[in-house]
């Protein structure tokens, strides 16, 4: 029996292509460049499966595209927004995303983001590099510590504790989270399920660490921004669309919040001529969450093995992805 056909959408690890010949026959885009639309809607032709990044486009004319043979759709991200699900359901495409493998890495990087913030240390190595840097100065790029502050995180899953997590040794006051749910693992950082105003009032630390639904999506805007803790840090790595960019930027320039870091915007990349991208207390990096090469291989073999599973099913118990 013919093996079935998949295509991948970009390079990724070896790995991950390891465990796709195994057991089906495998077609990929071998660029770290995203694939010109025109070349997806061409290549995916005909295939059963596709594995996808979270910056491909899966909608109604793709799904068309590809035809009546696609079964199974698996993309190497948590997120799923760029997938039309609704119409995968009626076609009975199955879809599959990797939620559980780049939480560690997403966490490290919001604490990086946030001492980068709270400490002004961009500033300081630009003062270096630009010839600032002169005599000691008590008063200058002074920031503030961690140690008695409030940590507030919006969105209590996997990120949103291991933020809290690997941030309880520094000594913050208190812990605060904003959620639909209380989660039961809280307890386990002392941190407390408080409304959205009460997030807002009261952090002194801000991280963004939910998913996308219908009731995140811009929940950060004017209203928000003027309930924000006067001297506050707002430090976003989940999802762009979350914040209202404009609005944020008119805050920035009030002073409330004070800073901003963002690893994530809508769109990506962010214009350069956007407010945000030249205001001196907003660090924007380029969505790197998850940049490490331990995630990267981890997402690329879960992306595969579920691809895999959904049009095969699990292996014989003789025969091993590795």
């Amino acid at each position: 029996m013919a093996k079935p056909v998949v295509y991948v959408t970009r390079k990724i690890p070896d790995a991950g292509l390891k465990i796709l010949r195994q057991r089906l026959t495998v077609k990929h885009w071998d660029s770290e460049d995203a694939i010109p639309r025109d070349e997806l809607l061409k290549n995916v032709a005909g295939v059963d499966g596709i594995l996808c990044t979270i910056s491909d486009k899966i909608d109604k004319e793709l799904l068309e595209a590809a035809g009546s043979n696609l079964k199974a759709i698996s993309t190497m991200s948590v997120g799923e927004t760029h997938i039309d699900k609704q119409e995968c359901d009626r076609r009975l495409v199955h879809v599959a995303n990797a939620p559980e493998v780049a939480s560690d890495s997403a966490a490290e990087f919001t604490v990086a983001l946030v001492l980068l913030t709270a400490r002004r240390l961009l500033e300081g190595m630009e003062a270096v590099v630009s010839g600032e840097w002169g005599p000691w100065r008590p008063m200058w790029i002074v920031g503030f510590e961690m140690v008695d502050r409030t940590l507030g995180i919006f969105g209590f899953g996997r990120v949103g504790f291991g933020v809290a997590r690997r941030l309880r040794p520094f000594n913050v006051g208190k812990i605060i989270y904003h959620d639909l749910f209380r989660a039961g693992y809280a307890d386990q950082v002392d941190a407390k399920l408080v409304t959205f105003d009460t997030l807002l009032n009261e952090s002194d630390i801000l991280c963004i660490c939910c998913n996308v639904t219908a009731q995140t999506v811009h929940a950060f805007d004017k209203e928000a921004f003027s309930k924000m803790k006067a001297g506050s840090i707002l430090v976003n790595t989940a999802r762009g669309t979350v914040i209202n960019q404009d609005d944020l930027a008119e805050a920035l320039d009030a002073g409330i919040p004070h800073a901003a870091a963002l690893d994530v915007t809508e769109p990506e990349p962010l214009p350069l001529d956007h407010p945000l991208m030249v205001h001196p207390r907003c660090i924007i990096s380029p969505h790197m969450g998850t940049a490490t090469m331990d995630t990267r291989i981890n997402m690329a073999v879960a992306a595969a093995k579920n691809l895999d599973v959904m049009l095969l099913g699990m292996p014989d118990s003789g025969e091993n992805w590795l």
